[in-house]
This record gives structure tokens, sequence and C-alpha cells, in this order.
């Protein structure tokens, strides 16, 4: 029976304090009062003294009152249910056990609003707002899925003959009909979910309508049966690598673990290696054409997977391998591989190959896309040239992917441009972290491949939980070095919720739809 009316009324003259305190029983007669007033058209509209003393008795910490100067100026009640027995078609006589409060358990998933009400001469200061925030802070500390309570409609009265529920609703939203308790439920995010009928009895003004509003605990964790290490503070380690030449095999092998030992060193949780990082071993067959060679590069792949799934094990970390040249069935592709530190290898493949490599090379895209589950949460991986086409990081955001981690290699500072400024992009409409990492500097003896520049960075969404320019962390440009930054899986979260734009919640999908066409 949510009812806060926020029409400007004359306020206190002085206000020395105000303070959020546990509803006590000796406050009931003060409370009687503020309810006859609030509620003149709702038959028996205040709590008896016995049922106040069973809510406090049953879940003290649920019943809150704020005082200024000493007198209560508004007053929340609230229970909590196991809202899998009552659905969303629940009245208020179910809800609240006939308010006997019998629905009440320690056990339940859902914090449910009883009752919220606020003195008429102390609307307008933001009493309303404390109360709802006390609840979402008691909804986070208790672990609980949501807050849920029946709104009332108060000025539904006055537009039933025209509009179904519906449409009032609607109405509120959009500010063409002001209702001033749904006004403010909405403007402190809670959203609706559903109208209900019959649900609380003799309520004339809202025609017995309600609406069902929910707010959504984005920190809730789901009680689980066996150990999870999923981290929400998740740490990247980014290799900016110098393109060099190597004596064989083994000595390329062995820059790689000196970079992933000095990252799981600082306790990284990934480590991004570049686009075509082990172009150097083309060197010796520079003397055959670019497609014959970069094939004969190709057979190092596996090898290169093997030891990579080796290391991710033996440093426990996450390794992205970059990407490298791969034969399937004649046909060449620019696949990278997952290893992580649990033992298990996955693939994923560059889609959109540049014109150079398809014109040079002979290379074809590939057509599997998909996120990745890791102990880190969802990633997604794109290649360089992938991260160029909105699309693909907007259906793996669809999929819950929290990071995206780009491969790149770019010659010039143009092509490093157009990587940068696109992975800031898919950062922002994501609302996702991006890590971009390539290689520097020069290998002459390798057609096709004979410099290089980068500037490896993690990108961030724009808003105050972020830096303001969207970086978190860069590297120098054009130097060989490593970049290690920590990224707080949470303040996504926040931002999906609470965020000055919301860029995924917000899109029109009345006019629009994006969806992958193949599967594998």
């Amino acid at each position: 029976m949510e009812n806060i009316d926020i029409d400007n009324v004359d306020k206190p003259d002085r206000v020395d304090t105000i303070n959020l305190e546990f509803l006590k029983l000796k406050d009931f007669e003060e409370l009687k009062d503020i309810m006859i007033a609030v509620y003149p058209n709702i038959p028996d509209p205040y709590w008896k003294k016995k049922e106040l003393q069973k809510l406090i008795s049953i879940f003290p910490e649920g019943q809150v009152v704020v005082k200024v100067n000493g007198e209560i100026a508004g007053c929340a009640l609230s229970i909590v249910v196991d809202y899998d027995k009552f659905k969303d078609s629940h009245t208020y006589a179910q809800i609240t056990g006939n308010e006997s409060f019998s629905t009440h358990t320690p056990k339940g998933n859902v914090l449910y609003g009883i009752d919220i009400f606020i003195a008429h001469q102390y609307r307008g200061m933001r009493i309303g707002r404390r109360l709802y925030d006390y609840r979402k802070e008691l909804c986070e500390n208790l672990n609980l899925e949501r807050i849920v309570f029946g709104g009332r409609l108060p000025n539904y009265h006055q537009y039933a003959k025209d509009l179904t529920p519906k449409q009032y609703i609607e109405k509120v939203r959009t500010r063409e009909i002001n209702d001033p308790v749904l006004d403010f439920q909405l403007s402190n995010d809670f959203h609706v979910k559903r109208i209900i009928t019959n649900y609380l009895e003799g309520d004339r003004q809202s025609k017995d309508y309600a609406a069902l509003l929910e707010w959504d605990n984005i920190y809730y964790q789901k009680p689980i049966k066996k150990p999870n290490a999923i981290k929400t503070v998740v740490r990247l380690g980014l290799v900016q690598w110098q393109m060099r030449t190597y004596k064989n095999f083994e000595e390329l092998i062995e820059q790689a673990e000196y970079f992933i030992d000095t990252i799981s060193g600082y306790r990284s949780d990934f480590a991004l290696f570049p686009e075509f990082f082990n172009a150097p071993l083309m060197a010796a067959y520079n003397h055959l054409s670019e497609p014959d060679a970069i094939r004969e590069l190709a057979k190092y792949t596996e090898r290169i997977r093997d030891r990579f799934s080796e290391l991710s094990v033996s440093y426990n970390i996450n390794i992205i391998t970059g990407s490298m040249p791969y034969i399937e069935d004649g046909t060449l592709y620019n696949v990278g591989f997952l290893c992580k530190r649990d033992g298990t290898v996955e693939k994923f493949y560059k889609l959109h190959v540049t014109p150079d490599e398809a014109k040079v090379w002979g290379m074809t895209g590939g057509d599997v896309l998909k996120t990745f589950n890791t102990d880190c949460g969802k990633i997604g991986i794109l290649i360089c040239y992938d991260v160029e086409f909105p699309e693909l990081s907007r259906i793996l955001a669809d999929e819950g992917m929290d990071i995206l981690f780009v491969p790149f290699l770019t010659d010039t500072q143009n092509g490093y441009s157009r990587v940068r400024h696109c992975a800031q992009a898919r950062a922002i409409e994501n609302e996702c972290y991006v890590a971009i990492a390539g290689s520097v500097g020069n290998i002459p003896k390798v057609h096709n491949m004979d410099m290089q520049f980068a500037q490896s960075m993690v990108l961030t969404p724009c808003d105050f939980q972020f830096p303001t320019n969207g970086v978190k962390a860069e590297a120098t440009p054009n130097a060989e070095m490593i970049l290690v930054a920590d990224v707080d899986l949470d303040l996504l979260k926040e931002l999906n919720q609470f965020g000055s734009v919301h860029n995924l919640n917000d899109r029109r999908k009345d006019l629009f739809q994006l969806k992958l066409l193949r599967k594998k």
C-alpha cells in the first residue's frame, strides 16, 4: 500500500535535525494520527498497535521512521517473503497474510513494501527518498533479489472512464498526467512490472487497481551449492609486443613466457597478446611467396596453442593468445585461442579479414561469434578489424559480455586510430570494458609485415563511475612494455541501472532489431 504524495505544502520554518530511526512501539499514537490524515478515503486507515508490535518483533530492521526535529515525518514498513509462492497476481491481503504477517520469512528472496507514508507538513522534503534509499540498502545487505510492492494510483478515478490502467500508467510515464505517487516511484528507479486487479479492497481512488513496482538488486548473489570463484575486480595484463627476429620457435616461446611470468607475478587474471605476434617466425620463409609463407607460419599455430595452454595452467592465468594463421580443410583463417587456467582451450576467429589479408595471403573470414565464460565473468574477443563493426560487439553485449579483448596489428598511425576509436565507441555503447593490445617495431625480413604502430590500452564507458576520458590505462606508444590495470565489474552493473544514460536499455527495439543469423 505504497502511498507517497510529494505535493508542496508549508514546511517547518526551521529544521534542526533529520534522523532515520527504527520504529518503536511508543511511536504508535503519533503514527496513528498521521495515517488517518494520509488515508482519508480508505476504510480502517491505520495500523493497530498489536500489528505494529508484530512487525517490530519479527523484522525490526524492516520498520523505520524519519524524524524531523524529533517529530515523525514519514514511515516505511516491510517484510521479507518467498515471492515464488505468490507470483505477480497476488492481492494485498494474500501477501500480508490478511495483515497477520505470517508470510514473513527470513529465508525469503524479496523485500516486500507493505506501507510507506509521509505526513502532510513534511512533504517536498525528500523524506520518501530517504526511506526508499534505506530499503534499497537493506535489500542489498540481506542479499535479496529485489524490492516489490503494489503502488496505489490515487488519481486514476479521474481518468477511469477514458483510459485503461495501462494507458493511464503510460501517460503518467510520459508526463501527460500527473500522479504524485507513481511519478515519485518511477523517479526512484522503480519500474512497473504489471497491473494488479482487486489489489487493495476499498481503494476507490485507484478503482482497486495497483501498479506492481520492482527495484532489482544488481548485487544479488544467488546461493550456490558448490564453491564459486568468479571475481568482480579483474586484473588485466596487456603485452605490447616488440617485433624482432628470433632464431627459432623456442626463442619466441621463451620471450612470450617472460611476459606471462611478469604479468602473472602481478597476480593478473588475463594476459592478452597482439594479433600475429608470431609473425617474426615467417622470416625463415621470406624467399617464398606471401601466400606460401603465411601457410608455413600456420604450421606453428597448434604448437603455440599447446605451449600457451601449459603456461596458463603453470602460471595460473587466462591467456588470450592474440591471433595466428590457421588452416582448416585447406582454408586459411586468422584465429586465436583462449587458454584458461583450468586447462581448457577455446578458439575464436577473425570474422572480417582486411582487403590486404584476403588479396595478399588468400585469407578467409570465420563465421563463429560467441562469448566465453571464464572465472572472471563473460568475455568477448574480436580480432583487430572486427572491432570496427559495431554489430558484433552489440551481439556479444546482449549475451552478457563484461570485457571485450581486441588483439590487433596496425602498421600506420591512422590504421591504429581506427582500431582505438572504434574500441572506445564499443565500450561506451555496450557498457563494457575494452582491452586492446598491439605490436610495435619493425621486421624488415618479413614481406607484408615490415612495420607496426601501437599504443595498448584499457578503455571504459564514460560516466561518473569511470575516468572522464574513458581511458583506464594506456601504454607508452611504440615501446615494448606490459600494461596492468584493474577493472571492477560491479561498476558496470551500477552503470546499467543508474548511469546518466542507458545505451543498452534505451534502444528502440520497436524500431530496429539485431540478431545473429548463424550459430555454430
